[in-house]
């Protein structure tokens, strides 16, 4: 095919002809790109000259129609609210097993509450791989449209009574800074396999756990469910055999749900999917159970969820949907000056001519398993609702490239999603994106993510007052070292230990980062906040926690209807959350918090930033 042939059928499918470069130069793709981005697309590169043969023509989007909005709570018409974002597993308490749990959610709604909060923001809780639990980044799930059941609080299931050598493992678990994810799934399972065959067979009648709903559960969610749950019992039974978690390295013939022999290993394994639909089942009622108590304890938005921008490669979701997922390309970003060499984040996403189609389509199924238990949601990378930038196979990042994505369709699936469910949307749109995204997701009501260091121009940090109304403000995010970590550039240290980013490029950045504390000071001083003496990069963990503090009341002096505290900050955390970029050099996504809930009350820094936040945004 011609080069010019080639170009109009890869702008035809949506292909982007250049990406960024590290220094904001645009860079042509290649050929070799083009090619490889097509074939992902599923996309039959015509043997013939003639571009518009081999593929349908993608559906074009209405051209000039109205923006769709999605749901706003009337009363946020007349305040500005605030709530505690954090990751369930972080959660440490007496009676968990090792993780934080839907109990332990539900008691921190509580406590959120009587503090004068209105949300807790948490980290997906999209469905793993029990069959792999150390796979365990919350952004890398095997299926959307299921929940995690290693959240479950199996104390609380009706017949569970614990064995004293039950509890001295528990207790190991509990003892650990790090979350044990093989530990804490084998103890779970074992423990849940116990109390299952005893519930099916008496199906005893009880007001949470009723067999009548679980029965309605399986017919509700139908194949989605079954398949997940095959799926399930599939992974486990080949990792038992040393074939992985993930489908990618199974026998051909179960490496698709359709195949006589999957059919085969279900017949013989019927009780198996009955129990893991079952633990989706516990799961469910669970976490519906954290978002009543959420709303009890006056939480008017109650419980917000993350979205994740994508699915495992080998999971679930792609085994069971083969045919709305690309193939052959990952999601992830282009080179930029953080991360030099770009990202490739090993996700499958949807096909952009699947995402959208059909009644009850992919992605207003993803939307409904949140939105059913939430107030608001918050999409991860926001920018996907026009674009993604794909990495072939076999490619790194400066081999890959950005395809289109139907964003009116997309947008008009989240407002009748939002509307049915009464559920407000919070968009995350950060680093490189589409100059004029922000007033399309402004007009459709979906809120701005705003994170204080993101916040800045040339002339310095922005005032509080330029904060955009429509919009969730934060000081830092799973993504972030804590406010303190950030004065200390502990962010910029890990980048360079890590290989992420080289020795000169941290000079660069290290040199930034003292032009930034100078601004931020200069911007709380502005604000009329009392900055405490000694704060320097090298200042104490006290002076540090005065400033956590006085950034909050910055935040919390925002026209922005939302803030989130995170409870990472409140805790003076010195382990970040995740350190993008990595892998096996650091424990992402499981280290603990250093205080228990049930301590939380008494913590000096915890208690000061609630003062500040109900001082600063009372409930009206």
């Amino acid at each position: 095919m011609k080069s010019a042939d080639l170009d109009k059928l890869a702008r035809r499918h949506g292909i982007s002809p250049t990406r960024p470069s590290p220094d904001n130069r645009e860079v042509a793709i290649s050929n070799a790109a083009k090619r490889k981005i097509l074939s992902a697309l599923k996309v039959e590169l015509p043997a013939a000259a003639d571009p518009e043969a081999g593929a349908s023509r993608p559906e074009q989007e209405p051209a000039d129609q109205k923006i769709p909005t999605s749901f706003l709570p009337d009363f946020l018409a007349g305040t500005r609210i605030w709530g505690i974002s954090l990751q369930l597993y972080e959660l440490r308490s007496p009676r968990n097993w090792g993780i934080g749990d839907y109990q332990d959610l539900a008691e921190m709604a509580e406590l959120a509450g009587s503090l004068g909060a209105d949300f807790i923001g948490l980290n997906p809780l999209h469905a793993p791989f029990l069959a792999d639990p150390d796979r365990c980044s919350p952004y890398e799930p095997s299926n959307r449209q299921h929940l995690n059941p290693l959240y479950i609080a199996v104390d609380r299931l009706p017949g569970f009574v614990a064995s004293p050598e039950l509890e001295r493992q528990l207790q190991r678990l509990r003892r650990a800074d790090l979350v044990d994810y093989v530990g804490v799934a084998q103890t779970k399972l074992q423990a849940l396999r116990g109390l299952w065959p005893a519930w099916w067979q008496r199906r005893p009648a009880d007001e949470i756990y009723d067999p009548d709903d679980f029965d309605a559960f399986v017919a509700e969610r139908g194949d989605s469910l079954r398949l997940h749950a095959l799926f399930e019992c599939l992974s486990l039974s080949m990792a038992e055999k040393g074939r992985g978690a993930g489908w990618r390295g199974w026998p051909a013939d179960i490496k698709r749900f359709d195949n006589p022999a999957v059919r085969e290993f279900e017949r013989g394994h019927a009780d198996d999917v009955r129990f893991h639909m079952w633990l989706q089942w516990l799961a469910h009622r669970q976490l519906l159970q954290a978002a009543e108590r959420s709303r009890k304890a006056g939480l008017r938005l109650g419980l917000y969820l993350d979205l994740a921008v994508g699915e495992a490669l080998d999971g679930s979701a792609t085994w069971s949907e083969p045919n709305v997922y690309i193939s052959e390309a990952t999601i992830g970003s282009p080179p930029d000056p953080f991360a030099v060499n770009g990202q490739d984040w090993h996700l499958a996403g949807y096909l952009p001519s699947a995402i959208a189609s059909g009644d009850m389509s992919p992605y207003r199924r993803m939307l409904n398993a949140a939105m059913r238990y939430s107030g608001a949601i918050r999409i991860d990378h926001a920018p996907a609702l026009r674009r993604l930038f794909l990495v072939p196979a076999g490619s790194g990042p400066d081999g890959g490239g950005y395809i289109s994505y139907p964003q009116h369709r997309l947008l008009q699936t989240l407002a009748d999603a939002s509307a049915e469910h009464r559920c407000l949307v919070i968009g995350e749109a950060l680093g490189m994106i589409p100059q004029d995204l922000l007033d399309d997701l402004k007009a459709a009501r979906i809120l701005s993510y705003r994170i204080l260091s993101y916040e800045q121009d040339e002339e310095g940090f922005r005032p509080a007052d330029a904060y955009p109304v429509l919009a969730l403000a934060c000081i830092s995010t799973h993504d972030h070292q804590t406010l303190a970590g950030w004065w200390r550039g502990a962010d910029i240290k890990a980048r360079c230990d890590h290989a992420i980013v080289p020795p000169d490029i941290t000079r660069e950045h290290l040199r930034h980062r003292k032009r930034e504390r100078r601004n931020l000071r200069a911007a709380l001083e502005a604000a009329g906040l009392n900055l405490p003496a000694g704060l320097a990069a090298g200042a104490s963990r006290d002076v540090l926690r005065d400033l956590t503090v006085s950034a909050y009341r910055f935040i919390a002096g925002t026209p922005s209807l939302l803030v989130a505290v995170r409870l990472a900050d409140l805790t003076d955390e010195n382990n970040p959350t995740n350190i993008p970029g990595t892998s096996d050099s650091y424990p992402n996504w499981k280290p603990k918090l250093s205080v228990a809930l049930s301590d939380l009350p008494a913590s000096p820094l915890f208690v000061r930033v609630a003062a500040a936040m109900r001082e600063e945004r009372p409930r009206r």
